[in-house]
């Protein structure tokens, strides 16, 4: 018999939109945790609105025109509204993977560690402006943290000391992966500028790879394969210089 659904439809919405209580919020990120596809389909909601946010606001925003009265004015704000709800509705009816595919152009396929890159990228732009929750598990219980996060992918990880780039552990959290759980670990300087380093196991083992840079929208992300593990290092606070330097102080010390 499987499982029965625990969370409606409404909840799902709720926590996108970031107005579920912390209790239900906790209970439905363990919930994803173990539902890949799921978290998939959420993290397209969330993307689609920022998606029209973007493209809204501004004109909202916008003065209104010489010679317009507040009737057409209102008119106005009231079509883009009707816009904007049909756009998100068509989505949230359940077809939301294709019907954000349809509105862009296709890309070529993604590499494997292509979508890593992509993935540690949602994950930061997700977690990191977040100021209450950031993450899961606290640095004040560092070694519980990486025991639990090693368990679960099946990999011993490390949470690097990053003292020497003026950044501390924040912690870290369970996410689900494209095969399984990853490690998402964050941190940041004394003036708020965060990284994560998103870590998954590898399935094809004993393999490496050199260093590799992406840039999803504002994020920053520089990724590689060592041995068993796969590393994402990704920030929308620091250039493509200070994170590297960055990068290569995590590589030496998580080098197997």
């Amino acid at each position: 018999m499987s499982e029965p659904r625990s969370f409606t439809e409404a909840d799902l919405h709720a926590y996108v939109d970031g107005r579920l209580d912390e209790p239900r919020r906790s209970e439905l990120e363990s919930w994803l945790a173990a539902r890949p596809q799921e978290a998939e389909r959420l993290a397209a909601y969330r993307q689609l609105g920022d998606e029209l946010r973007a493209t809204y606001d501004p004109l909202l925003a916008e003065p209104v025109p010489e010679g317009m009265g507040l009737p057409g004015r209102r008119n106005l704000l009231r079509g883009v509204g009707i816009a904007a709800s049909w756009a998100l509705a068509a989505v949230l009816g359940g077809i939301a993977g294709w019907q954000l595919h349809a509105m862009r152009a296709s890309p070529p396929p993604a590499s494997d560690m292509a979508v890593m890159a992509r993935r540690a990228a949602i994950a930061h732009a997700t977690y990191s402006p977040e100021v209450r929750h950031p993450v899961e598990v606290g640095a004040d219980q560092e070694q519980h943290l990486i025991a639990w996060l090693s368990k679960r992918l099946g990999v011993k990880v490390k949470a690097p000391n990053l003292d020497a780039a003026g950044m501390s552990l924040v912690g870290g959290r369970l996410l689900p992966g494209e095969s399984g759980p990853v490690a998402l670990f964050m941190y940041q300087t004394q003036t708020g500028k965060r990284l994560t380093l998103y870590v998954r196991a590898e399935a094809a083992r004993n393999r490496e790879t050199a260093f590799r840079y992406e840039r999803e929208k504002n994020v920053s992300v520089f990724y590689w394969i060592d041995h068993e593990r796969g590393y994402a290092l990704a920030s929308a606070d620091l250039d493509k210089e200070e994170l590297l330097r960055v990068a290569m102080l995590v590589y030496k010390q998580l080098e197997s």
